[in-house]
Formats: C-alpha cells, sequence, structure tokens
C-alpha cells in the first residue's frame, strides 16, 4: 500500500472518530455519566494523532516529501544510501493518490534532478536528472549526447573509483556535463552489465534521434553506464512528476554529505 494511502486513511480513521464523538457521542455520554464523564481511550488516541498526522500530511503532500537513494544510477550527484527532500511545489500542487495537477506552478528544467513515478510500474519512485524537454530530438551514440543537434560537450575531471556489486572496486571517468544553467559531473565508463553501454531498448535504438512527446520528459541517471533510464523505458509522463530533489539531509555512512544541496 502506498505510504500516502496509508496516511489518508489513518487520517479519515482518526478524523471521524473525533468527529463523531463531538457530534454525537459526546452528548449520550454526558447525558449518562455527566459532564466529567471520561473519554474512552481510542478517542484519546484520535485526538492525539489527528492534528500531527494531519500536518505531515499537508507537509509531504504539498511541500516536501523525503526519499532515500537506493542505488547508484545518480553518482556522483547521489550515492546509495543519501536520504534526500523533494520540492513538491515546484511543478505545481497535485492531489494526493491520484498525482493530478489542481493548481499548476512550474514544469521540469533541463539539468534538474527529479523524482517522479517509474512509468511500466507507477507504485514505485525513481530519480533521475532531465535531459529531454518536450519537443526535444534527442540522441546518445558512443556515450556522446546531442540535445536538437547540438552536442553536449564533456570535459574531463578525474578518475572516480567506487565498488559496484560483483565487480569488486571498478574505475570511472568523472566528466563535467552542463545542461541548460545546470553543471553537474557524470561518470562514463566501459562496464558490460545488466544494461550495456549504448543498450537503449525499444524507446531510444543505439544513435537513433527521437523526439520528446507533448507532455513529456527525457530523463537519464548520472551513472551513464549503470543506469535503467529513458534508453531503456521511454519518457516520463507529466502525469508521473512528484517532484525536485533539492537537499541531502542525512547519509548514515558519510556524515560529511549531510547539508548538501542537489544540482
Amino acid at each position: 500500500m502506498p505510504f500516502a494511502l496509508f496516511m489518508l486513511l489513518v487520517l479519515v480513521l482518526t478524523g471521524g472518530i473525533w468527529l463523531g464523538d463531538v457530534l454525537f457521542f459526546k452528548r449520550r455520554r454526558e447525558a449518562q455519566q455527566g459532564k466529567n464523564a471520561a473519554e474512552p481511550e481510542v478517542l484519546e488516541y484520535a485526538k492525539s494523532f489527528f492534528p500531527v498526522i494531519l500536518v505531515v500530511f499537508i507537509i509531504r503532500s504539498f511541500v516536501v516529501e523525503p526519499f532515500k537513494i537506493p542505488s547508484g544510477s545518480m553518482m556522483p550527484t547521489l550515492l546509495a544510501g543519501d536520504f534526500i527532500l523533494v520540492n513538491k511545489f515546484d511543478y505545481g500542487l497535485r492531489t494526493p493518490i491520484t498525482n493530478k495537477t489542481f493548481i499548476k506552478v512550474g514544469h521540469p528544467k533541463r539539468g534538474d534532478v527529479f523524482v517522479f513515478h517509474f512509468p511500466p510500474n507507477p507504485s514505485i519512485d525513481y530519480i533521475k536528472r532531465v535531459i529531454g524537454l518536450p519537443g526535444d530530438k534527442i540522441s546518445y551514440k558512443g556515450k556522446q549526447l546531442t540535445i536538437n543537434g547540438q552536442v553536449q560537450d564533456l570535459s574531463y575531471v578525474a578518475d572516480y573509483e567506487y565498488e559496484m556489486p560483483g565487480l569488486n572496486m571498478i574505475t570511472a571517468r568523472r566528466e563535467a556535463e552542463k545542461l541548460g544553467d545546470v553543471s553537474h559531473n557524470i561518470l562514463i565508463h566501459n562496464i558490460v552489465g545488466e544494461y550495456a553501454p549504448d543498450s537503449v531498448g525499444d524507446q531510444f535504438a543505439n544513435g537513433q534521434t527521437v523526439t520528446v512527446p507533448a507532455g513529456h520528459y527525457f530523463a537519464m541517471g548520472d551513472n551513464r553506464d549503470n543506469s535503467s533510464d529513458g534508453r531503456v523505458w521511454g519518457f516520463v509522463s507529466e502525469n508521473n512528476l512528484v517532484g525536485k530533489a533539492f537537499f541531502i539531509w542525512f547519509n548514515l555512512d558519510e556524515f560529511k554529505r549531510i547539508g548538501s544541496s542537489v544540482h
């Protein structure tokens, strides 16, 4: 069960108990036992939890929501084990559960690190970087990204070592890339694993230029050769957007990352 749905059910339950007491049961209880009649224990719990759950539900639904990074597909920007905050307001206010926009605020920009419901399975949340906007023409071949006919130049920064399950320590090239106004680093290496280099599935054939449909976005991981992203499963619909990542608030293994911004 999605956590938002669970919170909504608890909110309705506790609120219903409290409201039912105000409208009906309190008067009956006082008529039978007097003004000083003790409140049922379940009512005390409901009155205690309802305000807290309501505040948390509103904040998580419309302001900011925490997420944990499960994999290394966004390295070196985000590491597995990072706990991040996601701005729920930047891309418009959306109804909980159904995720329908009811107040339009803004749209993803090229270079944003964003969270979205995974297109093949919306019950799962993914985090990637916005590469293509609606109408953009995108190609990726030989580890070279081209947007609207313009090659996105990379500049070598340093070698980057990290541990990959099943392969022990590996070395990748840390490259600087700029998308729109956003400068960031990506990883490039020659590992052939579950997602081979330039393996883009049916949605993004090797070297083929594709056009991002209206109302959709094209996303890739910063760990370019170790990311299941738009090259494999296609485009992200506007209806699947969750929010923009902006802050790392905890990492149990690397305390120095706490307080870092995400860009």
